[in-house]
């Protein structure tokens, strides 16, 4: 993945799936199931979300230079033939 998570994130992302398993499926995982569960949707899943992320600052940029381009344009003087 692109992104290296510092280990204080990546505690509090197993504790999370730990509490979510518990939650949801009544279920006790081990923290090493936990962090095998992290990797998958790391290795797998994130990349998804990365990339619409990507493509969302893309279009986001290109909305603003549009818009500045049009800022710029209106600048342009009149030239009389």
């Amino acid at each position: 993945m692109f992104y290296k998570l510092t280990k204080e994130q990546q505690q509090l992302m197993v504790s999370e799936i730990q509490t979510f398993f518990a939650a949801e499926r009544d279920e006790e995982i081990s923290e090493f199931a936990a962090e095998s569960v992290l990797e998958f949707f790391k290795d797998t899943i994130a990349p998804h979300f990365y990339n619409a992320g990507v493509m969302d600052v893309k279009n986001l940029v290109e909305e603003q230079f549009s818009a500045i381009e049009d800022e710029i344009l209106i600048l342009e003087k009149p030239i009389r033939k």
